[in-house]
Parts: structure tokens; C-alpha cells; sequence
């Protein structure tokens, strides 16, 4: 009976160790490297505004962001492009600077903004709705530029959505 007990807790004890595991999450070192850069543009009433953009489009992009960076330069942002519209959150966690969270739908609209993100914070920021892509940009940038909700962004992603509000076929 000893045997049968002992054996029977090993196998309880090796069956239970692939969840006992730790994540094999890889760490993040600092800043982001390497993102493709586009233009992106928004008509605003001042004139259009245009952006050099890194491109946050993979999961992994999208998870880092523009965590431990200590400056964004004017004209310069991040796009993140979720391929199709869906219900966006964001939090400020290892994000040294100030932001602006531009959050844009399908058709190229800026739906809302959350102006002067607060660094470090863990608050939940959302999108209020479906969106395509949220633009980060430096905070204060959107107010100082006049880019409020409503207005058109242009940048390749969003043509690809036009019409119907489903994806285009490539």
C-alpha cells in the first residue's frame, strides 16, 4: 500500500508540474528598436498635420509601445494597428512620458482623444468604442496642433477599410 501511495503522488506531483511552470514571458530592456516608420497625416482646421510614425503592428509591437522612452519628438508617433475594429484599452504602465492616446475607427475618423496620459499610470484608458488604430503622439501635441475628434487621418491602413466598414480584399 506504501507503493501504491507514493507512486500515485509522484504522478499526481509530475502531471502537475507543465502548470506549475513559470511564463516564459521574455523581458522587455528598454525601448523598442527597428519599427518600420510611415507618414500619416490629419486634416485639422490650422492645416494638415503630418506625422512620421513608427508601426505598431504585430502583438508583440503592440505590448511594448513606447514604454521606457524618455522623449517623443514633435512629429513623430506610434501607430497601432489592430487590422480590424475592435474595443481598444491602454494603460500608461512603464511609459516614462506624457501622451496623447488618438484613438481612430475604421474610416479614418478620430473617435476620442485622451490628452496628457499620465506616465506610470495604471488607470485604464479607452477607446469608447470600435477602433482601427490608436495614434500616440507626444502630450499636448493633439491640443497645440488642433486635432480634436471628427477629424480625417490619413495613412494607409485606413483605406484599406473604406466602405463597407469590413476589410478590404488585397
Amino acid at each position: 500500500m506504501t507503493f501504491l501511495r507514493v507512486f500515485l503522488l509522484a504522478l499526481v506531483a509530475c502531471v502537475g508540474l507543465p502548470t506549475l511552470a513559470p511564463a516564459q514571458a521574455v523581458a522587455i530592456e528598454g525601448p523598442q528598436r527597428g519599427l518600420r516608420v510611415e507618414n500619416l497625416s490629419i486634416a485639422t482646421p490650422k492645416g494638415v498635420r503630418t506625422f512620421r510614425v513608427e508601426m505598431a503592428d504585430t502583438d508583440r509591437s503592440r505590448e511594448i509601445g513606447m514604454m521606457w522612452r524618455t522623449t517623443v519628438p514633435r512629429g513623430t508617433g506610434m501607430l497601432f494597428d489592430f487590422k480590424t475594429p475592435e474595443p481598444a484599452t491602454f494603460w500608461m504602465e512603464n511609459t516614462l512620458v506624457s501622451l496623447d492616446l488618438i484613438f481612430i475607427r475604421a474610416d479614418g475618423t478620430i473617435a476620442n482623444i485622451a490628452a496628457n496620459a499620465q506616465p506610470l499610470s495604471r488607470a485604464i484608458i479607452p477607446s469608447n468604442g470600435p477602433v482601427l488604430a490608436v495614434l500616440e503622439i507626444g502630450g499636448g501635441e493633439a491640443r497645440r496642433l488642433g486635432i480634436a475628434p471628427g477629424q480625417k487621418v490619413t495613412h494607409r491602413i485606413f483605406s484599406r477599410n473604406s466602405g463597407s466598414g469590413a476589410p478590404a480584399r488585397r
